[in-house]
C-alpha cells in the first residue's frame, strides 16, 4: 500500500515521502497514529501544501532531539546491584534497569530500544552508555554500578 509520511520515520523515510508498506502496517499503525496518509491524488496535493509547515515542524523536532541529547550528556546515574565476590554482579545490569533509572530522572521518552550496550554489564564500575535518540543524534550517559547496600536486620 502506498502512503505519504507525515512524520520522519527512521526506517521508512522523511516527511512527504511516498513509500510502499504492508497494508496492515499502514491501516493498523501508521494511519491511526497520524504518521501517514494513504497516497491518493487528493492527499498528495494536500501534503505538498502542508510540506512547508511540516518541514518547519521537523526542524523544531530536530532541535528538540539535539537539546535532549545535550541534557542526556550531563546525566550521571547510579544503579545498585547485588554483588558476589571480586565485584562480579549476580546477573547483569540490563537496558530495562537503565531505562527505569532514566525515567526516574524525568526522561520518560527514552525506551530500552534506544539504549545501546556494547556488552552486558556484569561488574561493579563506571561505564559510558550510548543512547540513540534520532537518526545521527546520539547521547552518552555516565553509569556507575555499585554494590547494593546490605539491609540491617
Amino acid at each position: 500500500m502506498k502512503i505519504i509520511l507525515l512524520k520522519n520515520m527512521e526506517h521508512l523515510g522523511e516527511v512527504g515521502k511516498i513509500v510502499n508498506v504492508k497494508p496492515g502496517y499502514a491501516r493498523n499503525y501508521l494511519i491511526p497514529k497520524g504518521i501517514a496518509l494513504p497516497a491518493t491524488e487528493e492527499n498528495i496535493r494536500k501534503v505538498k501544501n502542508m510540506l512547508k509547515s511540516l518541514q518547519e515542524k521537523a526542524k523544531r523536532e530536530l532541535e528538540k532531539y539535539k537539546k535532549l541529547a545535550e541534557e542526556l550528556g550531563k546525566v550521571q546515574i547510579t544503579i545498585e546491584h547485588e554483588v558476589a565476590e571480586e565485584g562480579k554482579l549476580y546477573g547483569s545490569v540490563t537496558k530495562a534497569d537503565i531505562e527505569k533509572a532514566l525515567h526516574k530522572l524525568g526522561f520518560k521518552d527514552i525506551d530500552k530500544g534506544q539504549i545501546k550496550l556494547e556488552k552486558p554489564i556484569k561488574e561493579v564500575g563506571s561505564y559510558k552508555v550510548k543512547i540513540h535518540i534520532y537518526k545521527d543524534i546520539d547521547a552518552e550517559i555516565a553509569l556507575d554500578v555499585v554494590p547494593m547496600k546490605k539491609q540491617e536486620g
